[in-house]
């Protein structure tokens, strides 16, 4: 039984320096070149009606690359905030943050702080960035902030369930996930939205972030329409009732 559009797709953007690399040219120029595919991509998220979009781009662990290439990196959020200010906002977009954003240099929070504050009432579409975001880390936070409710007695240890969790991830005012795409042809998750994904469909391609144009993002959507969504059920009992979500 085909499926509808996704509400929420998450994308882990790879490949950026190899394919830089590929060509002879240094690493950063991947990355200005795949800023090419975050504005279209966006655009046609957007276009499509798509709830949500999570795209990943810097990791916890980034923070180990060398310096100079995560400096270029936050150059170029900042300047993607700036430069996307007007379309987020002509848009309707909302833009949100998820991650250990207080990592982040002072000359990027600021303007990424003030342009989530100014478009927090459009409704057009949720754009969340994960900046130095860590599936690991994000699911250690939700277990400290549950037990700090229960020192303080707000909450009984036996009452703790997914609910109760999911509600304090960071990505607690998103849609369920429904897929996760990676690109650039490498088959794994590399510790982006763990907690997240146990339902969300899973799609590799491997085409290069930068080379990644809307036809990749419907190319996905399609894949996605055709399988069959279970969580936990079987064919028949989808074939019956409307498709429920996993926890």
């Amino acid at each position: 039984m085909a499926v509808g559009l996704p509400r929420h797709i998450a994308v882990i953007m790879d490949g950026n320096g190899r394919w830089a690399t590929a060509r002879g040219e240094p690493r950063i120029a991947g990355h200005r070149e795949g800023a090419k595919s975050v504005r279209e991509t966006v655009r046609a998220a957007r276009e499509l009606g798509i709830e949500a979009l999570t795209l990943f781009a810097f990791s916890e662990q980034n923070w180990d690359r060398p310096p100079d290439e995560v400096d270029a990196l936050m150059e170029l959020l900042y300047r993607y905030v700036l430069e996307e200010r007007a379309e987020i906002m002509d848009n309707q977009i909302r833009l949100t943050a998820i991650g250990a954003l207080d990592r982040l240099p002072s000359f990027v929070r600021q303007p990424l702080f003030e342009l989530c504050e100014a478009s927090k009432e459009n409704r057009g579409m949720t754009l969340c960035l994960a900046l130095s975001y860590g599936g690991r880390e994000d699911i250690v936070g939700a277990a400290r902030a549950l037990a700090a409710d229960v020192r303080s007695g707000r909450i009984d240890p036996d009452e703790i369930n997914e609910v109760l969790l999911d509600a304090r991830l960071a990505t607690a005012s998103l849609p369920p996930l429904d897929l996760l795409i990676r690109t650039s042809g490498e088959y794994r998750i590399s510790n982006f939205l763990l907690w997240q994904a146990a339902y969300a469909e899973l799609y590799f391609t491997p085409r290069m972030w930068p080379e990644f144009r809307r036809p990749d993002l419907l190319e996905a959507i399609e894949a996605f329409r055709r399988r069959e969504r279970r969580f936990g059920r079987v064919s028949a009992q989808v074939a019956d009732e409307p498709a429920k979500r996993g926890p």
